[in-house]
């Protein structure tokens, strides 16, 4: 009957990227544009504070003028954006006269129907500050009273998490009664072993769970995509050490045949310039770079054997998002993975936080490249804080957020590339939940270098220690990890700067970890990886399978797999905003989820996707027993590596309409697909 709740296979939209074009030859707002936003008869002169949101709105609709681009950026809101006509935006000591509940994520970024949220109250500087910028003044000081109090709705020292950007996505989810139901199953504590193998072996299970509580199908089923028999396999063959320090080696680990056919992807390997110069070429072809980026991320989850690495990819994709489907993102997105993401995943994470800061695809995501000293932008200085570091608890507050945001000023891109523009920098002492500098250099190499000090002193801040462990945990142990691994990972990060290979060997040297068996559910994108893992799925396409002349079989396939994933609502890459997708069962609960992501698992088990090879449902299993309830144990072991409950079993069974007893053929009496079917829909499949 679930099959009557299959959606409709309706042909997909592969025009390529033609609605990303924009007006300069970068591609983006030209970065030597002048002037900048405020630039409009009447403005007043000086600098002038641009929140998140932009500009206040101006009485009947001002128009967008200088740096608000009406393609392809922030779209504007009814009434508009732009600056408001008169004598400008008011100053700090004016604020009074604004809104106090004005949003700070108002305006959109969109693209292809996905919007970016973003926004925030406008703020001037005050007069004192002004004049500061007004010729060739002496460098300032962002320290003082003056130029960073704030507003009555927004004090200097107000703590960010009263007006957080962001309900902060794992927590305000286990805040819930049934989150609270969750804790009361989850492990209480735990201790450090002398090693992985160690830990697992000395480790009781003692949490309700239906799965199977084996050491190494929890590593396999916890640390990659999806248990494989051969991964099962490998690890029994090589112990849980040797394995966890091959996958901890990556480099090492030979590329497979779908990694190898990545090749077909054809602007993977393009720089942000080729793909500015070809963008004729690869229109016409049908390609999107941006997807082409999501599409190679789902075959290295599916098929690569650098599974772990995989997976910490996906989690940095998360933690230091910026989204493949921003205006920009067709350019630089796919830089950005392999660059920042892919470069630091299993390495350093303040050198891929300074990275990240020096990349055009995050200056121009959170509008970095329009902020300059006399029109600061704090998009990415206040997301640097709230979510790349230390978290909005952090201890940081709105005065931290206003000179980071003048620190960073400077920063931007020119003819595709990371450029610092030494004359949009503001120059002036800052101090910065503990980073103070004198920032009075007019060198830009010096004065770049000032900025990257503070990116690496906020990445290895205590709190981002703690914050960075915390959803470590919550990927890896539970989505309420005990205190005790938590403070040990953050113990970790700190002890070794923020390299990454040290908190991980901690982490799988933890009991916590091995005792949480059950007690993560795998998310729509990674149910259908793990489905298509455990099926066996090949990347070459089904023998006469000949699709067409834009897009190879291996593409074609990878992106019917991303629009899936779409519907599901979970991709590679693919939050709108910067917080990244929820880790937590809870924010994922949805009946209507589950119902497509079990027909999909249908729609693999039959075969329909022709552009790879399955295996016929038959074929699952080598030697298939000739009685039901064997069979179903067996069908099981091989799908999910374990057998199942006996009212589980008896469920299947009813699937099939047969007694346990009873004979059956290969074909399950012609009834295996429901039998695999109903298999990947049980417990042992959504766990992980």
């Amino acid at each position: 009957m679930a099959d009557l709740n299959v959606p409709p296979r309706r042909p997909r939209d592969d025009r390529g990227w033609d609605g990303y074009q924009h007006p300069h030859p970068d591609g983006y707002r030209d970065p030597h544009a002048a002037p900048y936003a405020g630039a409009h008869p009447g403005a007043a002169p000086g600098p002038q504070w641009v929140g998140p949101d932009g500009f206040a709105p101006a009485a009947g609709g001002y128009p967008p003028q200088g740096g608000f681009p009406q393609q392809g950026g922030y779209a504007q809101p009814a009434g508009g954006y732009g600056p408001p006509p008169g004598p400008g935006l008011p100053t700090l000591d004016d604020d009074g006269d604004e809104p106090p509940n004005r949003g700070r994520r108002r305006a959109l970024a969109t693209l292809g129907g996905a919007a970016v949220v973003a926004g925030g109250a406008a703020f001037a500087l005050s007069p004192q500050v002004r004049g500061l910028f007004t010729g060739d003044a002496a460098a300032g000081d962002a320290t003082g009273t003056v130029t960073t109090d704030g507003n009555a709705a927004r004090p200097s020292g107000q703590q960010p998490s009263t007006v957080r950007t962001y309900t902060e996505q794992n927590e305000s989810y286990m805040g819930s009664r049934a989150g609270e139901a969750l804790k009361r199953n989850a492990p209480t504590g735990g201790r450090l072993y002398g090693s992985p193998a160690a830990a697992a072996e000395a480790t009781k299970v003692t949490v309700k769970t239906v799965l199977a509580k084996d050491p190494i199908r929890h590593l396999a089923t916890r640390t990659t995509f999806g248990a494989t028999p051969k991964m099962l396999a490998d690890i029994k063959r090589l112990g849980i050490d040797d394995w966890l320090r091959q996958q901890l080696e990556p480099e090492k680990i030979a590329p497979t045949k779908a990694e190898l056919k990545l090749a077909e992807l054809q602007s993977l390997k393009l720089s942000p310039t080729q793909l500015r110069d070809q963008r004729e070429q690869l229109n016409e072809k049908g390609v999107d770079p941006a997807r082409e980026t999501v599409d190679a991320t789902i075959a290295r989850q599916i098929w690569s054997d650098r599974q772990l690495f995989e997976v910490m990819v996906d989690f940095w994709n998360d933690f230091l998002h910026v989204a493949a489907d921003f205006d920009g993102g067709e350019n630089y997105r796919n830089a950005f993975d392999r660059d920042v993401i892919r470069k630091h995943a299993l390495g350093s994470y303040p050198e891929m936080l300074v990275a990240a800061n020096k990349h055009p695809a995050l200056l121009l995501y959170l509008n970095q490249v329009d902020s300059r000293k006399d029109a600061v932008n704090e998009n990415l200085a206040r997301e640097n804080l709230e979510l790349y570091s230390v978290g909005v608890d952090g201890g940081y507050t709105e005065k931290d957020v206003r000179q980071a945001a003048l620190l960073q000023t400077g920063r931007g891109v020119a003819d595709g590339k990371y450029k610092f523009f030494a004359e949009r920098h503001y120059l002036g002492k800052v101090k910065i939940l503990g980073f103070s500098h004198a920032n009075n250099s007019d060198d830009p190499v010096a004065a770049d270098k000032v900025i990257d000090s503070y990116i690496r002193y906020i990445a290895t801040h205590p709190s981002t220690a703690r914050y960075v462990a915390q959803n470590l945990a919550t990927r890896f142990v539970s989505d309420t990890p005990p205190k005790s691994v938590v403070d040990r990972l953050a113990k970790a990060y700190t002890t070794n700067k923020g390299q990454i290979r040290p908190v991980l060997a901690t982490l799988f040297s933890s009991s916590e970890f091995w005792a949480a068996v059950g007690q993560k559910v795998r998310r729509p994108m990674e149910y259908l990886v793990a489905t298509y893992r455990a099926l066996g799925v090949s990347p070459d396409a089904a023998p006469g399978y000949s699709g067409d002349n834009r897009r190879t079989p291996f593409a074609q396939g990878l992106r019917q797999i991303q629009d899936k994933m779409r519907e599901l609502g979970q991709y590679p890459m693919g939050k709108p905003t910067p917080d990244g997708y929820a880790d937590v069962y809870l924010a994922w609960t949805s009946a209507g989820t589950m119902i497509d992501g079990w027909n999909e698992a249908g729609d693999l088990i039959a075969g329909y996707r022709k552009q790879f090879t399955f295996a016929k449902p038959e074929k699952l299993v080598a030697k298939p027993p000739t009685t039901a309830g064997a069979y179903v144990d067996a069908l099981a072991q091989r799908l999910v590596h374990q057998k199942l409950s006996a009212k589980e079993k008896k469920l299947v069974l009813a699937v099939a309409g047969v007694a346990e007893s009873a004979k059956v053929d290969a074909t399950f009496n012609g009834a295996i697909a429901a039998v695999a079917r109903t298999i990947l829909a049980s417990p042992q499949h959504h766990l992980r």
